[in-house]
């Protein structure tokens, strides 16, 4: 008994850590951390808690470091401005829905389950709009949990169908 308890506490946390580091890539997020997770074993719960972390982990540094990134991006490596331009447009088209409501307009949309919002492009409208990282960070958080919950339920609803 002690074996097995063993080797899935040790299992268990290697698909923990797999499914921090899905939702840590740009694009994928939470929104396919916690199908991840719970495809590779986890409870929805412990997917939900995993993809949650994951995603969270970059906000702080896309909001403070995005801005300087870009410009050392700019001088260093030239060929890469069309990339940065893009991103740039990108983040103040999404910045131009977020700015009329501030701070709930960043938890909103970060909270909307769809490809091109979430915490990653939450972040970069944020940088970009100059919000202050203690204001801006509550917001991503609370958009992260409400789409978290929303991913969780859909994936919960789908795998209890088979």
């Amino acid at each position: 008994m002690e074996l097995s308890l063993q080797w899935l506490t040790q299992t268990m946390a290697g698909e923990f850590l797999l499914t921090v580091l899905v939702s840590m890539i740009p694009v994928v997020e939470l929104r396919g951390g916690i199908p991840f997770g719970v495809t590779a074993g986890l409870p929805v719960w412990a997917a939900f808690i995993a993809a949650v972390i994951g995603n969270l982990i970059p906000v702080p540094f896309i909001i403070v470091y995005i801005r300087r990134i870009f410009q050392w991006m700019r001088r260093r490596m030239p060929r890469l401005n069309g990339m940065v331009d893009k991103l740039e447009r990108k983040a103040h088209l999404k910045g131009q829905r977020v700015t009329k409501y501030k701070y709930l307009g960043l938890a909103v949309f970060v909270a909307i389950p769809l490809p091109g919002t979430g915490a990653w492009t939450g972040s970069l409208a944020a940088a970009f709009l100059d919000m202050p990282l203690r204001k801006a960070i509550p917001s991503v958080i609370a958009g992260v949990l409400i789409a978290g919950m929303a991913i969780s339920i859909l994936t919960y609803g789908v795998t209890s169908l088979f």
